[in-house]
This record gives structure tokens, C-alpha cells and sequence, in this order.
């Protein structure tokens, strides 16, 4: 990949600290230096108070380019896409989504720059329309009776992800997995005192 300044790289993940070695993996891959990654850990690609996005969009200056593994890890919505593209143009900087350099001044590229940036949007709300609907279908169910059903490791990252996007509640979180509220608290903070660690 070309370019008059430095490589700037950021990666982001929910919960799953192998996402988050893969993505840095990508961006070494795409000639990002090791010290120039900043990373978010536990953080939704909805929540905007990221301190790794906040060193990089700082970090980087006129000439350089920010980039990420895929654009869903830099936004998860239209609207936050193009804000950040916005903040990255004005300092004369480039965006470059694996490798591929995104020019807000070419047309082609602007479309699918905003092609991508709805599929991310589209994805989540897919996510977001069938946790509720097994929600749905734990509410006419009822509650589970009896001893609690105990988690995988893969529902408890879920829990844990869904908990972080913050659109249910943990009493909703906690009837979808058959759980109560308390494990789902109980699960979020054993998460964190395992990345405090």
C-alpha cells in the first residue's frame, strides 16, 4: 500500500481477545507498525467514548492514513462512518479498509465507502432483531424452573457482548439465556477483573 505519511492502525473488539490479536496481526500484514496500533478492548463498535480510537484519530496527521481490518471495526453505523471519514478528510488524512484506500473525492470510492458503511449498520440490526426475537421466545416459554442451566464459554461472551451493546437489559439478557440478573452481572464482572488482571 502506498502513502506519503505514516500508517496509523486501530483495531476493536467486544469481548474476544483472539478477534483482537487477528485484527493486529491484519494491520502488521498491512504494513502498520507494531507501536502505531491502538486498540479498543470490551468496547461496542456503537459506543463512541473509545480511548484507542480517540490516540489514533489524534495520532494521525495530513498525509497519513488510518487503518483498520474492516470497516465494521471503525463504525457501526452510516451515520458514525461518515462523521469519522469527516474528521479524517478535514486533517487530510485517508481511511484504508484492508488495504484498500477509501478517497472521500472519488465518486466509485465514495459509494461504496457508503455501501460498506450500511451493510456494518444492516448486519448489527440483523443481530439486534434476533436477539429479540429469542427473547420472544423465552418470555412465551416462561422461566426455567429449578437449577439454572449453566453457560458455554460462547454464550457467556455473548452475554457478555450484549451486556456491552446495552440495548437490553440484564433481566431481559438474563430470560434469553435462562439465567437471572445476578449471573449476568456476576459473568460482566469476572470479564472485567479478568482484563483489569
Amino acid at each position: 500500500m502506498g502513502q506519503d505519511g505514516l500508517l496509523i492502525g486501530y483495531a476493536r473488539c467486544s469481548t474476544d481477545e483472539q478477534d483482537l490479536q487477528a485484527q493486529r496481526d491484519g494491520l502488521i500484514r498491512l504494513g502498520v507498525p507494531a507501536d502505531r496500533i491502538y486498540m479498543d478492548h470490551g468496547r461496542t463498535g456503537s459506543n463512541r467514548d473509545r480511548p484507542g480510537l480517540r490516540e489514533a484519530m489524534a495520532a494521525v496527521r495530513d498525509g497519513d492514513t488510518l487503518v483498520v481490518t474492516k470497516l465494521d471495526r471503525l463504525a457501526r453505523s452510516v451515520k458514525d462512518a461518515a462523521e469519522l471519514v469527516e474528521e479524517l478528510t478535514e486533517s487530510g488524512a485517508r481511511l484504508s479498509i484492508a488495504g484498500s484506500i477509501h478517497d472521500p473525492a472519488d465518486p466509485v470510492g465514495k459509494l461504496l465507502f457508503n455501501v460498506l458503511s450500511m451493510v456494518a449498520e444492516f448486519e448489527r440490526d440483523l443481530i439486534r432483531a434476533r436477539t429479540r426475537e429469542g427473547m420472544a421466545v423465552a418470555r412465551a416459554r416462561g422461566r426455567l424452573k429449578g437449577r439454572q442451566p449453566k453457560l458455554s464459554q460462547a454464550q457467556q461472551r455473548q452475554v457478555i457482548r450484549l451486556m456491552d451493546e446495552g440495548e437490553q437489559t440484564p433481566t431481559e439478557i438474563g430470560e434469553l439465556f435462562g439465567v437471572s440478573r445476578q449471573t449476568v452481572y456476576r459473568l460482566v464482572a469476572k470479564a472485567r477483573e479478568g482484563h483489569a488482571a
